[in-house]
């Protein structure tokens, strides 16, 4: 065979290498319990199970949940098997060299039989029994416990996790990615319990091993030391009880090491977090309960007998922590809540900048300009909190809760004006003089004073512009001067109520449906939606609120589209029959002195609008034809009373047949917006009616 033709292996991963160091570690762990070894390498031995013991102890006091350390069953039983091969070798070496001294085992034994018996192996012995006592009877005996009883809950409780899990898989809570590792993490915790549960077999038999190891020790090392190497007896027990109890000593620290270890693991149940973290975060939540035990502590410092410097030194040390905790809570708090603060502050920066936030439409929008701005920024607080009084008296007066208004500042509205916005588009803006005063005139003249003559931005009414220096001359002349801030804010509020079912969104009333009680949420089901959508049902509010109607008593709204809704399907008829029904509370808004001001179409227009409506074979209105020339005849006569009427300071509302009524208010609204118009069906009994004329 030529070289060229020779292949050599690839090298082993070092996956591989590790797996081969690792079996190779076990093979001679096992072969300690065969083959003696010399004192060296059992000193090594014994350093290396106090390190693993240890090792073994600080993952546990930091992992945060125990599955973080799920390798902890198979960990254990290599710790115990290492352990106990490390005492089946100390066993050979001490029977069989005990005879050389107190070092015959190596000097890890020796020195803890000199370090902790201090010379005398009586201390060794009764040191050794307590040490076994506090591993057998307390730790390990409660990890047992624990592990059993956690092992059993877990596992019965299997079937309800999986099927939580299915629960949220098909609500769509969580993706089948998320739902492999929740099942992935709960055989993993049945798995580790049930290991956990034998597991803990492994530290008491370690315990009881060594207990009976340390006894052979003792007894079978006397007796060798007597019959073959010719010890006196008394020398002998001094030698192999100190060697035997040494041996158990370093054997069962690290054995008490690592059943704490287990015990801090099972215990620690559903707490996450380090032991430390976990532990002290719950013993100083209660600060006042740290300010009881100092206070207890410093009692029992007090009393004669007892010593007080350690009494007093716990007592300041209790009460330092009960007064530093909380201080420390409050500034974590504090920086918590900055944090949260500062964090909001840039995900409603980065969503302003964002392009979705150019799509949202703010539905009600105050604009001021650069001046005006300016002239209000002392006023800001005073104008914001005006404006939610305003909303407050919107939700009482009208049964519904107006959206929020936006105050901002734009450079392309002229500095000295402000502007209304509703849903994006601009409805109303007025230029102001900043600094000056409004006094509403009407029909009254002008007062002998400086003066511009202007319009009164909230109703269209006679103004007149004065300067502040003026204010108590006009007041003198029976004008009340109207401030800046109060002109925007009046002119607002008109906007708003002539926006109201503009501002009524889908959201804000299935809100109000979701506040009703349990037997008009059942009416609803009746009504929706076997005669109507709740979109028709929405349409039904907007037509009311557009004519200033309340849908504050939205139960009487409901009856009366209950009794309605199964024979007519057009929200304009059912609204008829709702207004009818609402006819005590449309006319008690509208009272005036407890009057109601009524003025009247007359004979001819009622005749006029009567023959323009056309109607089908049930007698139901489908059409309403009039001719142009009396529409603008209609608007002539009507604008020239209603007029008369307004500037003689009346308040009145306009009286039509129900079936017309519809009609004449969308006739009247293009020049009259806030004139109510009533049919003769909403006018309530009992109202006090002061007829004002007719428009004829």
């Amino acid at each position: 065979m030529s070289v060229d033709t020779l292949k050599l292996a690839p090298p082993l991963p070092k996956s591989s290498s590790r797996d081969i160091g690792f079996a190779i570690a076990i093979v001679a762990m096992l072969a300690v319990l065969f083959v003696p070894i010399p004192a060296f390498l059992i000193d090594a031995g014994l350093v290396i199970s106090i390190a693993l013991s240890i090792l073994i102890l600080m993952v546990s006091l930091w992992i945060e949940k125990p599955l973080d350390f799920s390798a902890f069953p198979t960990v254990l039983l290599l710790a115990t098997m290492l352990r106990l091969s490390l005492n089946i070798a100390t066993t050979r070496v001490i029977l069989s060299h005990g005879d050389e001294g107190h070092n015959a085992a190596g000097y890890v034994i020796g020195g803890f039989s000199q370090f902790v018996m201090g010379g005398d192996f009586v201390i060794g012995i009764v040191v050794f029994i307590i040490l076994i006592t506090v591993n057998f009877l307390v730790i390990t005996k409660g990890a047992t416990r624990i592990a059993e009883v956690g092992a059993r809950f877990t596992l019965d409780a299997i079937p309800g996790k999986q099927m939580a899990i299915d629960a949220d898989l098909s609500a769509g809570l969580i993706d089948e990615k998320q739902a492999q590792t929740r099942r992935r993490e709960l055989e993993e915790e049945s798995s580790f319990f049930g290991s956990m549960d034998g597991a803990s077999k492994f530290v008491r038999g370690d315990a009881i091993a060594g207990l009976i190891i340390t006894a052979v020790n003792i007894f079978g090392g006397i007796i060798i030391g007597v019959t073959r190497h010719g010890m006196d007896p008394s020398h002998a027990a001094d030698v192999f009880v100190k060697l035997s109890v040494g041996d158990g000593l370093v054997t069962q620290i690290p054995a008490l090491v690592v059943s704490l270890a287990a015990g801090l693991l099972v215990s620690k149940g559903g707490t996450r977090g380090a032991a430390e973290k976990a532990i002290m975060t719950q013993l100083g939540h209660y600060p006042r309960a740290l300010m009881v035990a100092a206070a207890l502590i410093g009692l029992l410092a007090l009393l004669p007998g007892l010593p007080f410097l350690p009494f007093a030194i716990v007592a300041a040390g209790l009460a330092a922590l009960g007064i530093l905790i909380p201080r420390r809570r409050a500034v974590e708090r504090q920086r918590d809540y900055t944090a949260q603060r500062e964090e909001e502050e840039r995900s409603v920066e980065a969503e302003r900048q964002s392009v979705k936030e150019s799509l949202r439409i703010i539905e009600v929008e105050l604009v001021l300009g650069k001046q005006v701005a300016a002239h209000l920024s002392f006023s800001r607080d005073e104008l914001a909190s005006r404006v939610q009084k305003m909303r407050r008296r919107f939700a009482s007066r009208y049964g519904f809760v107006i959206p929020e208004i936006k105050l901002s500042d734009d450079l392309t509205t002229d500095s000295r004006s402000y502007a209304i916005k509703v849903h994006g588009t601009t409805v109303a803006t007025q230029p102001l003089r900043l600094g000056d005063l409004l006094i509403v005139l009407g029909e009254s003249p002008a007062p002998d004073i400086p003066h511009d003559l202007t319009k009164e931005p909230a109703f269209g009414l006679k103004a007149a512009w004065i300067s502040d220096t003026f204010a108590s001359a006009a007041r003198r002349a029976g004008f009340e001067p109207v401030d800046t801030l109060s002109i925007v804010l009046t002119h607002l509020s008109e906007v708003m109520r002539n926006n109201l079912a503009h501002l009524l969104s889908y959201k804000d009333m299935r809100a109000l449906l979701d506040r009703l009680e349990p037997e008009y949420k059942r009416l609803i089901d009746e009504i929706v939606p076997a005669h109507m959508s709740y979109s028709g049902l929405q349409a039904v509010l907007k037509l009311l609120l557009a004519e200033r109607v309340s849908i504050r008593n939205l139960t009487l709204i409901l009856e009366a589209i209950a009794e309605i809704a199964p024979h007519v399907r057009r929200s304009e008829r059912i609204v008829e029959h709702v207004r009818t029904r609402m006819a005590q509370q449309i006319c008690g808004d509208l009272l005036h002195n407890g009057q109601l001001g009524v003025l009247r179409l007359g004979n001819r227009w009622d005749l006029a609008f009567h023959q323009a409506l056309k109607r089908d074979a049930k007698g139901d209105v489908t059409e309403f034809d009039i001719d142009p020339r009396l529409v603008e005849q209609f608007a002539t006569e009507a604008s020239k009373v209603i007029r008369e009427k307004t500037d003689q300071g009346e308040n009145f509302v306009l009286v039509a047949s129900p079936d017309a009524r519809p009609y004449v208010r969308m006739m009247i609204e293009r020049i009259f917006v806030n004139l109510p118009v009533l049919s003769h069906l909403e006018i309530a009994r009992g109202v006090d009616i002061r007829a004002l004329g007719t428009i004829s």
